[in-house]
């Protein structure tokens, strides 16, 4: 059986994570309306792997005797002023997620549940990744800077992204 405070944060954490799917769902209509179908296509991929993420925590809590209840998810940014801007908020936005599965770890190990803990390893290592992507992709726009040729060919490149299941 999980414990209260810490199936409250997992259910918060459940939230986060929902939010970010509609962040990056946001960022995605945003490319989209400008014609950057590639960087649309990064984005919709980085929503539906954030809503796997959701779906581990929910399927986690449920497993473990937990209960999972929905938060209202607030309304994201639906306009930046360029690409580097929606890729400083990515990077941004990464950050604090990082910080909330570091938060989740502590409380892990406050209330010694071991069986949690391990499960969020998984998100420790991931997000060290996600930090890393959005970083890399937020650097070669800043060494793009306003070449449009350049622009385009990241846009390119980023449209190739496809959908994998992440596996703990």
């Amino acid at each position: 059986m999980i414990d209260e405070k810490l199936n409250e944060s997992l259910n918060n954490h459940v939230n986060r994570e929902l939010y970010s799917s509609y962040l990056y769902i946001s960022m995605s209509a945003y490319f989209a309306s400008i014609d950057l179908n590639g960087l649309a296509q990064w984005m919709k991929i980085q929503a539906q792997e954030e809503m796997s993420h959701a779906e581990k925590f929910f399927d986690f809590i449920n497993g473990r005797g937990g209960r999972v209840i929905l938060q209202s998810i607030a309304a994201p940014e639906n306009q930046w002023e360029s690409p580097l801007k929606v890729f400083e908020d990515t990077l941004a936005h990464e950050i604090e997620v990082t910080k909330g599965i570091n938060e989740l770890v502590d409380v892990a190990l406050k209330t010694k549940d071991h069986a949690t803990h391990n499960f969020l390893q998984w998100f420790v290592a991931e997000q060290v990744e996600e930090e890393a992507t959005a970083n890399t992709i937020l650097q070669k726009l800043r060494l793009i800077k306003d070449d449009t040729t350049g622009l385009f060919m990241l846009d390119a490149e980023l449209g190739k992204r496809k959908f994998t299941t992440p596996t703990p």
